[in-house]
């Protein structure tokens, strides 16, 4: 099938998978579509090992293969994404959170990834910088899973931007960890041979350079804006600056996640209070708002296919657990000790680190990284234990944070 094919089939099964969770399932509806789409893809490999010479877990393998996931996501979906998210996180509430978000999005990350690294090392052999790479595609919290989950989790003001917040940054701060440690690893495999040095250059070209890119093409565009009264026009321009700036970004290699951030934030801040008439506004975050909905739902039935790209061996699955256990112990590592080094000038509420805990889902970024490992020995590993992760985030923890937080919450008067 060739790319407009596939497309088309994947927004018939999204609107087919969510018809089927929205009667029958009753869940949010980006993880009501996950869910039915495992369930039908586990079926399928149910019925290819009664019936063997139907082939069909085979057929559809090589089609899931066909997508290319890592590459639909990273240089596709996530600039609108991430975009769309940022829009709606407004700036004065960021910089009244600015110290817990920064510390979490960059502190945070390497914390969490030498401790699930050196967990991975230690518990199963797998080679040092494997491990610190599973660290590293791991620790990101997902900013679509995140702010998907908001939505249902009805956090209050202070908590939701501090989560929102992290989760729009620190994928950008994993990445060039990624980026670095794959280049140590493999230095053949065209990433270049990597030092301290060269991962201050790469970050700051990356991160630095986004943010730069970001602001000067969000600032261009806020100033057209403001002189243009034509709400479709000005629509238009939104998504030119989310889809054309983030292939500038990657054109000229630095950051297009952190531009996408940065210009959103722009746009969703300056943009709505100083240019953009009522008609606009609400055109321009009805317009974004539905693709946000759409694409979380392509990405989620994507993340649910993709299960026919996973090895399920026994050892694997346990290794999954393992994986499990791992992320949630680096993710609580890497909250809390920002905390407590903030907690002398900042006063916490109780629920934060469990809340920011539990809430810090994983999510198609870090299936896509994992998927664009060089190939080697360790990368079927790596894929499966980081899949599991990403399923049991989404769905228990995805399921169950708006719980929590009402449990934790009883009793309290908010802030």
């Amino acid at each position: 099938m060739d790319a407009l094919q596939i497309a088309s089939l994947m927004i018939v099964l999204a609107g087919l998978f969510g018809s089927i969770n929205y009667f029958f399932l009753h869940l949010p509806s980006s993880i009501g579509i996950l869910i039915v789409a495992l369930i039908a893809s586990i079926s399928i490999m149910g019925l290819d090992l009664v019936l063997p010479d139907l082939g069909l877990s085979a057929t559809i393998r090589i089609a899931v293969e066909h997508l290319e996931f890592s590459d639909t996501l990273l240089d596709g979906m996530l600039g609108l994404l991430l975009f769309a998210g940022a829009l709606h996180v407004k700036v004065s509430d960021l910089k009244t959170e600015g110290w817990t978000v920064a510390l979490m999005a960059t502190i945070g990350v390497l914390i969490s990834t030498v401790i699930a690294g050196m967990g991975l090392y230690f518990a199963l052999g797998v080679p040092l910088l494997i491990a610190l790479i599973f660290g590293a595609l791991i620790s990101p919290t997902d900013p679509v899973a995140v702010l998907g989950v908001l939505r249902e989790a009805n956090l209050r003001k202070s908590l939701e931007t501090q989560i929102a917040g992290e989760s729009l940054f620190n994928d950008g701060v994993g990445y060039v960890v990624f980026l670095f440690l794959v280049g140590l690893a493999f230095p053949v495999a065209g990433h270049g041979e990597a030092t301290v040095s060269s991962a201050f250059m790469l970050f700051g070209k990356e991160a630095l350079g986004g943010a730069a890119l970001g602001g000067f093409l969000g600032w261009v565009v806020f100033l057209m804006m403001k002189r243009i009264d034509d709400y479709p026009l000005e629509v238009l321009l939104s998504l030119g600056l989310a889809f054309g700036g983030y292939q500038l970004a990657v054109m000229l290699g630095v950051s297009g996640p952190i531009m996408a951030v940065v210009a959103g934030l722009l746009i969703g801040d300056v943009g709505v209070k100083y240019g953009m008439s009522q008609t606009t506004r609400e055109y321009l975050n009805a317009f974004w708002k539905l693709v946000d909905e759409i694409l979380n739902a392509l990405l989620f039935l994507l993340i649910g296919v993709e299960v026919f790209a996973v090895a399920f061996e026994l050892e694997m699955v346990m290794a999954g657990l393992l994986g499990i256990f791992l992320s949630l112990l680096a993710r609580l590592a890497a909250v809390a000790l920002p905390i407590f080094m903030l907690s002398r000038w900042k006063t916490y509420r109780r629920d934060v680190i469990p809340i920011m805990t539990w809430g810090g889902l994983k999510g198609g970024i870090s299936v896509a990284l994992a998927l664009s490992l060089p190939p080697n020995e360790w990368k079927p590993l790596i894929l499966t234990i980081t899949y599991i992760v990403v399923l049991f985030s989404i769905i228990v923890q995805g399921l169950s944070i708006a719980p929590l937080a009402r449990r934790l919450n009883r009793g309290e008067n908010p802030p």
